[in-house]
C-alpha cells in the first residue's frame, strides 16, 4: 500500500461514526448488511450514514452490491489487510516477529 492510499483509508477512520460502520460491517462478514440494518444499528440519519459510506468507500474499505431493492455493504477485507500491513511493515526497527500477533493471526479474516 502506497503512503497516500493508506493516508485516504486512516482519514476515512479518522471519525467516531465511520470508525463505527466499518466495525459493524466487519463483524458482519462477507455477508455484509443494508444500509438501512446499518443505520438502525449505529442510530445514523440515513443520508448522514449515506454521506459515511461514500467516504468509506472512496477510501476503499467497503464495497457495495445490490440485493433486490437493498444496497447491502460489505468491508473490503483486502484493503484492510493491505492498511494493517502497511501499518506494521517497519515494525519496530525492522523486528517484525515483535509484532507477529498483529500479522499473523488470520482467524477473522
Amino acid at each position: 500500500m502506497q503512503l497516500p492510499v493508506a493516508v485516504d483509508a486512516l482519514s476515512a477512520l479518522a471519525h467516531g461514526s465511520r470508525l463505527a460502520v466499518f466495525r459493524l460491517l466487519v463483524r458482519a462478514g462477507a455477508e455484509g448488511m443494508a444500509a438501512g440494518d446499518i443505520a438502525r444499528e449505529i442510530g445514523a440519519r440515513p443520508n448522514t450514514l449515506s454521506s459515511h459510506l461514500t467516504i468509506l468507500g472512496h477510501a476503499g474499505l467497503v464495497r457495495s452490491r445490490r440485493d433486490g431493492r437493498s444496497i447491502i455493504y460489505s468491508a473490503d477485507y483486502e484493503t484492510m489487510r493491505a492498511l494493517l500491513g502497511f501499518l506494521v511493515d517497519d515494525c519496530c526497527a525492522g523486528r517484525p516477529e515483535i509484532c507477529a500477533p498483529l500479522t499473523t493471526d488470520t482467524t477473522c479474516c
